[in-house]
């Protein structure tokens, strides 16, 4: 937590955390998902609150060594919505009584409930007022955002040929995997940090580095030629977003065969009905057409948790 969001405009305007709690008790969350999960976020829209506050020369979270050129950028809850920083680096749009504005995921947000963005006084002033200090919202991720130029790599301070660690920049959807191969060797993957690095503990060498970036989407790009040069932002010619691959689609439960019944001769007379006969006639053959009995009241709840575990997508 920095200083300047503890004493935030929006503290002043609740009078503390415990008014806010109680204002801002919404259920709803950004779907984004963590990074032991690489599914893609939810896209539908989410109703809010936002707030504003100043970075005041501090990094966010993500570590992005500026913040974006427009000033137009977020914090998210930490426990949900930042999801131990599988959200750095992507887009969202959100919309307040004055309207609509793209920001970019920089920060989290320790003390926001699921719901509450905490949104730069750029990015606040633009569809709200800045006296009200907090407004009402709806929100969405945007899935293949413009980013303001191809992929960027970032070589932490401390690295060397034993501990690896890069910040990926310019991406825009959720990343789910990269992977740094070393002069003349083989992938290896990193380990994504809370603090939006991807490391490798053991280090891959002196360089240069050929790094594989793959989003939540399937998008893949690979850059090569990045050199172990510490606290350096290296770019590239490389670009990974506006690329959205189409997701697979559940297998659709074939349809099922309505047989009609055959109509009845319109004139048909009593002499033309069959005898009745007083043998009985044979059982019909029900393997194909058996259809299974409810199940009992007890065990409804666990069908539909299996029903429902069964249509949650694995990641």
């Amino acid at each position: 937590m920095t200083a300047s969001r503890l004493f935030s405009p929006r503290w002043l305007a609740l009078g503390g955390a415990g008014i806010l709690a109680a204002v801002l008790g919404v259920a709803l969350v950004l779907q984004n998902s963590g990074s032991a999960c690489a599914a893609p976020p939810s896209t539908s829209a989410s109703k809010g609150k936002a707030t504003y506050f100043s970075l005041d020369g501090t990094l966010g979270n993500c570590s992005f060594p500026s913040p974006p050129a427009d000033n137009l950028f977020v914090a998210l809850g930490q426990k949900n919505q930042y999801s131990e920083g599988a959200a750095c680096g992507t887009y969202i749009d959100v919309t307040g009584p004055k309207g609509k504005v793209r920001v970019k995921v920089i920060d989290s947000c320790p003390e926001c409930p699921a719901g509450h963005l905490d949104l730069s006084l750029a990015a606040f002033k633009k569809i709200g007022n800045q006296s009200a200090g907090i407004i009402p919202i709806t929100y969405k991720t945007v899935p293949g955002a413009a980013v303001p130029g191809p992929i960027s790599v970032r070589v932490k301070e401390g690295s060397s040929q034993y501990w690896l660690s890069v910040l990926i920049d310019n991406h825009s959807n959720q990343l789910a995997s990269v992977k740094i191969a070393g002069k003349g060797g083989s992938f290896r993957s990193a380990s994504r940090e809370d603090y939006n690095y991807w490391t490798i503990p053991s280090g891959a060498g002196n360089g240069p580095f050929k790094v594989k970036i793959t989003d939540v989407y399937g998008n893949s790009v690979t850059v090569g030629n990045i050199k172990l040069a510490v606290g350096k932002t290296q770019k590239t010619t490389a670009k990974l977003a506006g690329s959205i691959k189409a997701q697979p689609e559940k297998a659709k439960a074939p349809k099922k065969t309505v047989t009609k019944a055959t109509p009845k001769p319109a004139n048909t007379t009593a002499a033309a009905r069959p005898k009745a006969t007083t043998s009985a006639p044979a059982a019909p053959l029900l393997e194909s057409t058996t259809v299974a009995a409810p199940p009992a009241p007890a065990t409804q709840a666990a069908q539909l948790d299996a029903d429902l575990a069964a249509d949650t997508p694995r990641c």
